[in-house]
């Protein structure tokens, strides 16, 4: 017996039951309500558009945003539709006007960061097209130099958990969020000629 794909958005809990008369399997699902809620204009002014799933174009619902208050769960942002651009990873919290966060124009793309138990293993790449040096990671890693003598990153294979990378060591600079899967090249995300040094697993409980 197969257990159905979840819908993570405002799913309060799944659960998968399956009785045999040589053993017993008991497979429980929890995910919690995610909700973030957008506003037009700076502290939490003007239209609002409430989301608790990705949204690949916020131009469907506001025409600007430049505030937002994240009711409860992770999202991750980005200046650009389809989830290109400058990314920022947000908590629960207010977030009054994101020109101190270095956004200047705004919020125009969403994903939303699914509550995670498991183990992470993410495949690092020197090279586009997974060429070059290759390493496995099942942890954090603040220093790919440091650590591996490999000074930049540029595809990766996430098998398991969902991870940000950054441009600089220690978690700082720009970051590229990932969820399992394939990633040929991070230009096709909209990052050119941009090295990334550091990466670490989203563990928050948000």
């Amino acid at each position: 017996m197969q257990a159905k794909k979840a819908s993570y958005s405002n799913v309060k809990g799944y659960c998968l039951q399956r009785d045999h008369s040589y053993f017993n399997i008991h497979i429980i699902f929890t995910f919690f309500s995610l909700q973030i809620i957008f506003y037009e204009d700076r502290n939490f002014q003007g239209r609002s558009y409430e989301c608790s799933s990705d949204c690949s174009d916020m131009s469907t619902y506001l025409s600007r945003c430049h505030s937002c208050r994240v009711e409860s769960g992770c999202f991750v942002v980005y200046d650009r539709p389809n989830y290109m651009g400058n990314q920022f990873f947000m908590r629960r919290g207010e977030y009054a006007d994101y020109m101190r966060m270095g956004m200047s124009d705004g919020i125009r793309s969403c994903r939303m960061v699914p509550q995670y138990r498991g183990p992470y293993r993410m495949r690092i790449y020197e090279r586009e097209n997974f060429g070059g040096q290759m390493y496995d990671l099942t942890d954090d890693c603040d220093s790919f130099v440091d650590r591996y003598r490999m000074s930049d990153c540029q595809s990766c294979h996430v098998m398991d958990g969902h991870w940000l990378m950054y441009e600089q060591p220690h978690y700082r600079g720009r970051m590229l969020y990932f969820r399992p899967g394939e990633y040929r090249s991070f230009r096709d995300m909209g990052y050119s000629n941009v090295k990334f040094s550091s990466v670490r697993r989203i563990m928050d409980l948000c």
